[in-house]
């Protein structure tokens, strides 16, 4: 059975570095986020990039 995991994701460095060190451990990563008003919703799209690329 594969591990899991689930990391609040932002696009940003610290949760991709997060996110490549769970895919290189073996997990099978599910990605959080959330629309919290924020003004850029650049932040939103590129979480879904980096989650995807990941397969989260």
């Amino acid at each position: 059975m594969k591990k899991k995991c689930i990391v609040l994701t932002s696009g940003g460095l610290d949760s991709t570095t997060v996110m490549a060190i769970a895919k290189s451990k073996g997990y099978e990563i599910y990605a959080l986020s959330f629309d919290y008003g924020q003004r850029h919703r650049i932040e939103l799209e590129a979480g879904k990039r980096v989650s995807e690329y990941f397969g989260a």
